[in-house]
């Protein structure tokens, strides 16, 4: 079964400014490769080779990258956001590059290994989509404590009683109706489609997950995905005018 993605690309990143002055959130690089990259690189060892990067902020340099996808083994298509959108907008935004009755999408700052078919398999014709889920990783360590005393202390803990929104979807193509023009669809559409009992959750545990939101991310990102880093591609020589 063939079904495209889509890449929200198109964000300010500002909390990683400066390193976003010059560049759009996505195309930060993580051990010398771009997100954007990474992520490409994921879908197509999925066999997911159809894509839509909805592009705003600076997308000079997402173009000139990625180009028309070729030298990544896949095909690439734009939507261009004159002005934010959302995730929502950017999305319903994009709708007429779609096609079949379902689509994946997904953050453009966000690296992992997981396996986006999963998703698909709890979209059925009574859901609007299915969110990848992971357990929360714990931004501190913790205090393991009895009677008063501390008994031990746990560095940074996986609270698997909690789980968090990956930024990685399944989607029905029904869901465009359903989107704002303007806005987020984690605010704007998820919370009524919650309500009416029309999206599942998928969990994911024992996989690789980071979003990029800070040099912090960043550094523990590179520890964390050094073995699993793209094959650096060299820009083919069609394609560099593109």
């Amino acid at each position: 079964m063939e079904m495209k993605a889509v890449i929200l690309a198109g964000g300010f990143g500002k909390r990683l400014k400066p390193l976003t002055n010059d560049r759009p959130k996505p195309m930060i690089e993580v051990l010398g490769t771009p997100i954007l990259e990474w992520q490409i690189d994921w879908l197509h060892k999925h066999e997911i080779n159809e894509l839509v990067i909805c592009v705003g902020y600076l997308r000079e340099s997402v173009l000139k990258h990625i180009g028309s996808g070729k030298r990544f083994g896949v095909k690439v298509g734009y939507s261009v956001e004159e002005e934010p959108l959302g995730t929502g907008g950017a999305l319903k935004n994009a709708a007429s590059l779609l096609s079949g009755d379902k689509f994946f999408a997904m953050n453009g700052d966000i690296l992992t290994d997981l396996d986006p078919w999963k998703l698909e398999e709890d979209v059925d014709s009574g859901s609007m989509g299915s969110i990848a889920a992971v357990p929360l990783n714990s931004p501190y360590g913790i205090i393991q404590i009895e009677n008063g005393l501390a008994r031990g202390f746990r560095e940074k803990p996986v609270l698997r009683d909690y789980w968090i929104n990956a930024g990685v979807y399944c989607l029905s193509s029904k869901i465009v109706d359903l989107l704002p023009d303007v806005g987020n669809i984690e605010a704007n559409t998820m919370p009524d489609l919650a309500r009416d009992g029309k999206l599942h959750v998928t969990k994911y545990d024992n996989v690789n997950w980071r979003s990029i939101d800070t040099y912090k991310d960043i550094e523990e990102a590179e520890k964390q995905f050094e073995e699993l880093r793209p094959k650096k591609k060299e820009p083919a020589p069609s394609e560099e005018k593109e």
